[in-house]
């Protein structure tokens, strides 16, 4: 399956149970065309051809590209560090459970959002400075959550090292954008966060 289908069925369901603007709907269009063809392959014009609105409907919603790029990036940067502060939050003197916890968040993430991921490889750098540097930020928090629980599950395992571990991981998960479809979700999911697990458990060399 493309990146481009993944993105829609995955946004799919991840909106089930509740309304999606016109914003949304475009901006996810968005998204799966420039994680299929690539920033700079991808026309405000393609964009409102394939979401069925005409130019100035388009900048009604959005400013132009970065807009969007921004708009889709940005908040699944602060849902992530969300997620990750409420799950390890949830295990406080459990950090096997706090671990399983966010792995359990990403990988649902990963496999709901695969273009969004494909996006966020490519094409960050498209996004001006201000932009880029507030998802960097982010980011690094969202690390450092993981980089707590990881020095709790292993005792001695300087800092610098559990972010080695923890961008390991990222890479596991993330690797969805490149998945095909002949294994079914559920499946996937299984894989995925079994094969994190086993990563981020095992003992760390001398």
């Amino acid at each position: 399956m493309a990146v481009e289908q993944q993105a829609r069925s995955g946004a799919s369901a991840a909106g089930a149970g509740r309304r999606r603007s016109r914003r949304d709907e475009i901006l996810e269009i968005a998204v799966g065309l420039f994680a299929a063809r690539g920033y700079h392959g991808v026309s405000m014009d393609d964009i409102g051809a394939a979401a069925g609105v005409t130019g100035p409907a388009l900048y009604h919603h959005f400013a132009g590209k970065e807009a969007m790029l921004a708009a889709a990036l940005i908040p699944v940067s602060e849902g992530l560090l969300a997620g990750g502060k409420d799950r390890a939050a949830g295990h406080p003197d459990d950090p096997r459970g706090a671990l399983e916890s966010l792995i359990d968040f990403h990988v649902d993430f990963a496999l709901a959002n695969p273009a969004v991921i494909a996006l966020h490889l490519h094409e960050l750098d498209r996004l001006p400075d201000e932009p880029r540097r507030r998802i960097r930020k982010l980011q690094r928090l969202y690390v450092e959550e993981w980089v707590t629980v990881l020095t709790a599950l292993h005792p001695g395992l300087p800092d610098g090292e559990a972010r080695v571990l923890a961008h390991a991981a990222f890479g596991l998960m993330n690797s969805t954008p490149f998945l095909g479809g002949e294994v079914d979700r559920r499946r996937r999911a299984a894989l995925l966060r079994g094969a994190t697990i086993a990563a981020l458990l095992a003992p760390t060399p001398a």
